[in-house]
């Protein structure tokens, strides 16, 4: 069983913060792979489905970021997961708005809620880094994440978070540079070849025959 866990703050006054993209995220593949409606436990709410063959459990840590670890090693105990088969979908300050990348294993960056899963579970788990820019200045990075995605987000924020769902496939089976392939090709779709321009056939300048 693999488990995807989506990082955010519980309560309808947090659901759009750029925190909460994580929530954003997994919300979108239960609903776009008919998994299980959400039910309470584990200090979270869960889900479970399939995508292809494989068993999928979708977790939601209540317990507010900074506490996400305890709900996540609850689920993980339950039904022996591996650190390995763990998949955290998290806001990315050092990330360009819309840029997506996964890292499997590895430190935290300073992440509250990825503080608190490796020092319950350890480091091996599995990272989506999704980016919501960095607001320049240290002392407004908190106020930068607890704030709601602005109006001008939405241009990449609607494209994104059901290309995350639509090809989460990729991730399942391990294959991490094609999942940010194709998320990326939503987000900018490849140009149309542009025709080519028609060459004007050389004049016909041989020298014509005298008839005899």
């Amino acid at each position: 069983m693999i488990m995807l866990v989506g990082l955010g703050n519980p309560g309808s006054g947090y659901a759009r913060n750029r925190h909460n993209i994580g929530f954003m995220a997994v919300d979108e593949i239960v609903r776009r792979h008919s998994f299980s409606p959400f039910k309470s436990k584990f200090n979270g709410e869960i889900s479970d489905g399939r995508v292809g063959t494989d068993k999928i459990l979708v977790l939601k840590p209540m317990t507010f970021m900074n506490d996400s670890g305890r709900s996540v090693l609850g689920a993980m105990s339950f039904y022996k997961i591996i650190p390995e088969d763990v998949i955290v979908f998290h806001d990315e300050l050092d990330l360009e708005a819309g840029k997506v990348r996964v890292k499997r294993g590895g430190g935290h960056a300073g992440h509250n809620g990825l503080r608190s899963i490796a020092s319950h579970i350890g480091k091996e788990f599995t990272r989506v880094r999704l980016g919501i820019g960095h607001p320049g200045d240290k002392g407004k990075v908190t106020s930068h994440v607890l704030k709601d995605f602005a109006k001008a987000d939405e241009q990449w924020l609607d494209k994104l978070i059901p290309a995350l769902a639509d090809h989460v496939d990729y991730l399942i089976r391990g294959d991490d540079g094609g999942y940010m392939n194709k998320v990326s090709l939503n987000l900018k779709p490849p140009r149309p070849n542009a025709p080519r321009p028609e060459v004007a056939s050389a004049p016909d300048t041989k020298t014509p025959k005298l008839e005899k």
